[in-house]
């Protein structure tokens, strides 16, 4: 019998708090975390971003270690990290795993001319900084794979605890808002001049925004918040930055999920997709949604609020699709105004109670990767 799959913590270092009841609180008063940003050091020009203040995060850091060594990127994620191991009471023995997600990394470390700040650049180094902080028993595991990177590094957990060869995986994301971020998306004509509106007419671009997200996958029903009983990550191959116009690689994602969940379309109760507000992205969902018989479940996207956040959106925003499902409440689709997508989706246009009892989380990112991962709340 194939090992169940379960959720027990979760956490979030956000601009809109450092914990996920502060997070779920601004969401619920329709706060965002995009601003207007004047900072010549990211960007010559102004710039609308979610980004985190350096004043609360030193602060916040500095009341669990006192060691200046760490890089911006490490303090979010050991920040994250920190509660969650602390409250679950999991041993980090033989048995107990850590992966990294992450698209960027320490990527800021380039900015400096030397060998130490071109190593400290490298995924590993961050990663094995953060398991030498709490002093994990096992070799890191690093996922990136562009924007799907945080769900997609669920996936990666779920799938090992099944083979047994761990009890539990603590998994963090997380990317930070810089220079070298910024300039890629701008060389792409991708960046709006206003807070992104996904999913509408009048879209123009995404936002970006930081952010880290923290869960533990683990085998241990008790004190479980969720069930992971799905997954699949399909490359559709179209471009190096542009999705499958028939959506058929999210389309072969969700179709195999539900394939492993053994449910159909009419189970689903919510979708919390990608919705980057780029002209291409939303509608393909839209269209994978469709080909699905899913154009009438309710979904929204969490970009309004955060920006992208890009490897740790997918995991960011299944942390808080996991809160919506548990309180029976569809988080408003910030932004969203006029339909702006060839097929009909039922895009959440305010805050509203329901009964959520499986929903689907989807990411999709450059290179043409999908992924799906399909949840179930605890009864």
């Amino acid at each position: 019998m194939t090992r169940e799959v379960y959720i027990n913590e979760t956490n979030c270092i956000t601009p809109l708090g450092f914990d996920v009841d502060s997070n779920i609180e601004a969401i619920l008063r329709g706060d965002s975390g995009i601003q207007l940003h004047q900072d010549i050091s990211l960007m010559p020009n102004p710039f609308y971003a979610s980004v985190i203040a350096d004043e609360k995060l030193n602060s916040a850091f500095e009341k669990i270690s006192t060691d200046t060594k760490y890089s911006r990127l490490e303090k979010m994620m050991i920040l994250a990290l920190e509660p969650m191991i602390k409250n679950s009471g999991v041993e980090l023995n033989s048995k107990t795993a850590f992966i990294l997600s992450t698209t960027k990394g320490n990527v800021t470390a380039l900015k400096e001319n030397s060998e130490a700040s071109f190593q400290n650049a490298h995924l590993d180094v961050l990663a094995q900084n953060i398991v030498n902080f709490f002093e994990f028993q096992t070799t890191p595991i690093v996922v990136s794979n562009a924007c799907v990177s945080g769900i997609l590094a669920i996936s990666v957990a779920k799938r090992m605890i099944q083979s047994e060869l761990y009890d539990n995986i603590f998994v963090v994301a997380g990317d930070e808002v810089s220079e070298f971020v910024l300039s890629g998306f701008n060389a792409f004509q991708a960046m709006s001049d206003l807070p992104c509106k996904p999913y509408s007419k009048n879209r123009t671009g995404v936002s970006l925004g930081e952010a880290t997200a923290a869960v533990l996958v683990s085998a241990e029903a008790r004190n479980a918040k969720i069930k992971v009983i799905g997954d699949s990550s399909i490359n559709d191959a179209n471009h190096i930055s542009g999705p499958s116009r028939t959506g058929e690689g999210l389309f072969r994602s969700i179709q195999n999920a539900m394939k492993e969940a053994k449910i159909n379309s009419n189970q689903i109760d919510y979708i919390s997709a990608h919705g980057t507000a780029t002209p291409f992205n939303d509608e393909m969902e839209a269209i994978a949604l469709n080909r699905l018989d899913l154009q009438n479940v309710p979904v929204n996207s969490l970009k309004g609020f955060y920006g992208h956040t890009l490897g740790a959106s997918g995991l960011l925003e299944t942390v808080i699709a996991i809160e919506s499902a548990n309180q029976n409440t569809l988080f408003e689709s910030k932004g969203f105004d006029e339909i702006g997508v060839s097929e009909k989706i039922n895009v959440i246009e305010k805050n509203e109670d329901a009964n959520i009892g499986i929903f689907l989380k989807t990411a999709s990112g450059f290179g043409g990767c999908n992924t799906a991962v399909i949840f179930e709340k605890m009864k």
